[in-house]
């Protein structure tokens, strides 16, 4: 949710600044602006709605100032308008700030700024920021003032942010912070450059400088210094970022998520990596697990949101069934707060596409403290949730831009299936299925391109059924899982009300949802569940039902309205091939309402406020 960028160098901000806005606008936003230093003065220039709107601004061509910040909103405290959009100034025009994340205690802050006599200008909870360093500033002196009060104020915050300021009379320095939201520094040649994420600034560097919880850091266009806490000098090194600026565009493809649909066998590849050989041991060298350990653990939970708890879905049926370890798949914002059972016996997993989940990341430091391992499966190196666990792997699947996750949530399977080899390996456990698994894992980026060739069957489905109000979702075993995936999908970009249910529940509720003419979409890749499936199915259809089947099995296909044959695969990676034609199902969907497909309404990419 919402984008921070900033920029201090020699060349002009204000273009910098809304390129890389336009970079993020998949985070999700209702307003954006930029505020730059302008001689002895800062210039904030915003509005409600999308990046391209600032360039009607009146005055925006004119700036000339080669520092300044920038932001894109999504709207917590406060409606989406100009007033409450970002960046915020001070009552006395000294600072300009912007922040992403939430303030908790802000009420109580605006009080003690409003009794010191300072008023607000916007219902937001990031106005206080830039008054409370004024607070401070006026009583400080010497060569780190501007730092002192923005140490100061930080101080004072309770809640997640990560913060940019600027201020008048220190026109050649920006001073930024961060605390459980995230924010990167990228470092130039006499220029540096500041994000909320790595896509939006990787065509300028590929040299980033990483921040921990509240340390701070004072650019100028040369260096780069920074402070802990109590603002001793601390060093840092620059890690440098592998991904392709290219990968952050579209490359003639119509939208980011159709790219990234099709980008899935590369990104499967990539994830594969060197972890396997199929005549070898699976490698997880960041781990380093011994069978000692693993025979003590007495639980795994698999801990996420979204469509990450989804490929935690699948990986739990990998554990169990290879393993033979107990394991739970958890909702972050619920596991955090019901006191689960964690203790040194327990191993917690934990996934992210960004690193920045807040609900993740209170669940893994949750864990951490009740004496459980953790691990962080994550697309992004460096990211807070990486930091924070005591092992991370990656899934490599390259820049998501798009809201609506397709790659990555393909390449998370993936990776935790290998998790479960890999254990399955060291714990010397169903050899024969653990080999077979590892032939048929090095076969599968072939097999997905082959499922990317059925799109224009998928198509012709979706425009026959786009304008249905809702549609129902059915599977059995590893099926169901794919089924909450293609569900959850569907309302994302579609906004089409849509659940997802095991097809053997059906008679305990939800077929009385059924009616003539309702759209069903039943998956059905286990052999040993296909003849039941089509029981559940054959209900629906009674009752009027159109249906549309994804399997990989021999089945009557004059049975179902269409029937979706994907290759042949293992069980246990049937989910990345059976996901692909409902990830197309729901884009070409979309694509009939004339939505935006990659940037759906009401949704951010990352969610970093809990």
């Amino acid at each position: 949710m919402c984008g921070i960028v900033g920029y201090i160098g020699n060349q002009k901000a204000s273009p910098i600044l809304i390129n890389g806005l336009i970079r993020l606008e998949y985070r999700g936003y209702d307003s954006a602006g930029i505020s730059t230093v302008e001689k002895d003065s800062l210039s904030v220039m915003k509005d409600k709605g999308r990046v391209k709107n600032l360039y009607q601004l009146k005055g925006i061509n004119d700036l000339e100032g080669t520092i300044g910040i920038a932001h894109t909103r999504w709207a917590t405290h406060g409606k989406p308008s100009k007033e409450n959009a970002h960046p915020h100034l001070d009552n006395s025009k000294t600072f300009s700030v912007v922040h992403n994340g939430i303030i908790e205690n802000y009420n109580e802050l605006k009080k003690f700024l409003t009794d010191h006599g300072y008023t607000f200008y916007s219902q937001t909870d990031t106005e206080i920021i830039p008054n409370l360093i004024h607070y401070y500033y006026k009583n400080e002196s010497g060569d780190l003032r501007f730092l002192q009060a923005v140490k100061n104020a930080c101080s004072d915050l309770k809640g997640s942010f990560a913060i940019e300021v600027i201020c008048k009379d220190y026109p050649d320095n920006m001073i930024v912070v961060r605390k459980d939201s995230p924010l990167v520094i990228g470092k130039g040649e006499t220029e540096n450059y500041i994000s909320s994420d790595i896509p939006a600034i990787l065509s300028f560097t590929r040299n980033f400088y990483l921040l921990n919880d509240l340390e701070f850091a004072v650019l100028t266009r040369d260096n780069v210094s920074f402070y802990d806490k109590d603002l001793n000098i601390i060093k840092k090194n620059t890690q440098t970022i592998e991904w392709n600026a290219s990968s952050a565009e579209k490359d003639g493809y119509e939208d980011f998520m159709l790219k990234e649909i099709y980008e899935q066998p590369t990104a499967i590849r990539e994830t594969i990596g060197s972890k396997l050989n199929e005549f070898s041991k699976c490698e997880f060298e960041e781990l380093k697990f011994t069978k000692e350990y693993l025979a003590t653990i007495n639980k795994i939970y698999i801990v996420a949101c979204g469509t990450a708890m989804h490929a935690g879905l699948v990986g739990k049926n990998a554990i169990e069934k290879l393993c033979q370890i107990p394991t739970e798949v958890d909702i972050a914002s619920e596991f955090r707060y019901r006191h689960p059972l964690v203790d040194d016996k327990t191993l917690c997993i934990f996934i992210s596409q960004s690193g920045e989940t807040a609900d993740t990341i209170a669940a893994l430091k949750l864990s951490k403290e009740n004496g459980a391992k953790t691990i962080a499966i994550s697309n992004v190196i460096g990211s807070s949730i990486t930091r924070e666990a005591d092992y991370s792997i990656y899934t490599h699947a390259g820049p998501e831009i798009a809201v609506a996750s397709t790659k990555a949530y393909t390449s998370q399977v993936m990776l935790i299936t290998l998790l479960a080899i890999y254990f399955a390996d060291i714990l010397d456990r169903n050899t024969t299925t653990v080999n077979q698994l590892k032939t048929d894992i090095m076969n599968l980026p072939k097999k997905i391109d082959e499922t990317l060739k059925l799109s224009e069957v998928v198509k012709d489905f979706s425009k026959k059924v786009y304008q249905e109000k809702d549609i129902f979702f059915l599977g059995r075993g590893i099926d169901e899982a794919v089924a909450r995936e293609g569900s959850l999908k569907l309302k994302e970009i579609s906004y089409i009300h849509s659940e997802s249910y095991p097809a053997g529940e059906l008679k305990h509720g939800p077929i009385a949802l059924i009616e003539n003419g309702i759209t069903v979409v039943g998956i059905m890749t286990d052999k040993n569940l296909v003849e039941k499936t089509i029981s559940n199915i054959q209900e629906v259809i009674t009752r009027g039902a159109k249906t549309l089947v994804i399997t990989n099995q021999n089945v009557d296909k004059n049975m179902f309205n269409m029937t979706i044959k994907i290759p042949e695969v293992n069980p246990f990676i049937s989910p990345i091939l059976s996901v692909i034609p409902l990830q197309l199902f729901s884009y070409y969907i979309s694509k009939e309402k004339g939505l935006d497909v990659d940037k759906p309404r009401n949704l951010a990419k990352s969610v970093t406020v809990e």
